[in-house]
């Protein structure tokens, strides 16, 4: 039985969906920095005292969704256009997301390094492997 190729975007849905929540997460912790003092001239150039802590870890957290993310994005289009989405593909693409969930739900409420660093590694190594997978079937073509 074949895989159906379109099943690899779904995992992309999510983590897009995740970058939408994290800017909604980012826009309320600046919107909260403001209300509770801190100046909102500070986000003309980002200059003077810095963002609180909290506001500092959604900034952050938001802008790292622009960051492996990306190799992700990357990866999954070209298992689509070279059309070897198989199962193992999907495994993998979706092993990544399970991480970058748990990362991000790490990241955003307790935020300890240790726990976001051990979903951060093994989003890592499924990265890898969905890439490893996407380049032996690059290199079985050539």
């Amino acid at each position: 039985m074949t895989t159906n190729p379109t099943l690899i975007f779904l995992p992309m849905l999510v983590i897009v969906g995740l970058t939408f929540v994290a800017f909604l997460k980012m826009g309320m912790a600046r919107g909260a920095a403001v209300k509770g003092g801190h100046d909102p001239a500070y986000y003309r150039a980002h200059l003077g005292d810095p963002e609180p802590e909290a506001t500092r870890a959604a900034v952050r957290h938001y802008d790292n969704l622009f960051e492996l993310p990306t190799l992700f994005y990357a990866a999954c289009l070209t298992a689509f256009v070279i059309g070897t989405v198989s199962k193992l593909t999907l495994i993998f693409a979706w092993g990544f997301v399970a991480a970058r969930v748990v990362q991000s739900i790490v990241h955003i409420t307790y935020n300890n390094p240790a726990h976001r660093g051990g979903a951060f590694m093994v989003g890592i190594a499924f990265m890898l492997a969905l890439w490893v997978n996407i380049g032996l079937a690059i290199l079985a073509r050539v």
